[in-house]
């Protein structure tokens, strides 16, 4: 399972660990991500979601129906 927002897009991102003689070394920083279910009232069914956080804030805002619809106009399987 791939890790990238589904509503946001954030995705895995690059940068240096430092240790404390100030080495660098590469690492990830990953998204903060949650599988979420909501329940789609139009349809009658659960629609699954992989979101982060700040995906789970515009949800909110926006509600599932709206998000779910563009999602699918975008291409997205949902």
């Amino acid at each position: 399972m791939s890790t990238v927002c589904q509503i946001t897009g954030k995705r895995p991102r690059t940068g240096n660990k430092v240790s404390h003689s100030n080495i660098k070394k590469r690492r990830r920083f990953l998204p903060n991500l949650h599988t979420q279910r909501f329940w789609l009232e139009s349809e009658g069914r659960w629609v699954t979601l992989r979101l982060s956080t700040r995906g789970l804030r515009t949800l909110e805002k926006q509600g599932v129906e709206k998000l779910v619809a563009s999602l699918r106009a975008s291409g997205t399987h949902v």
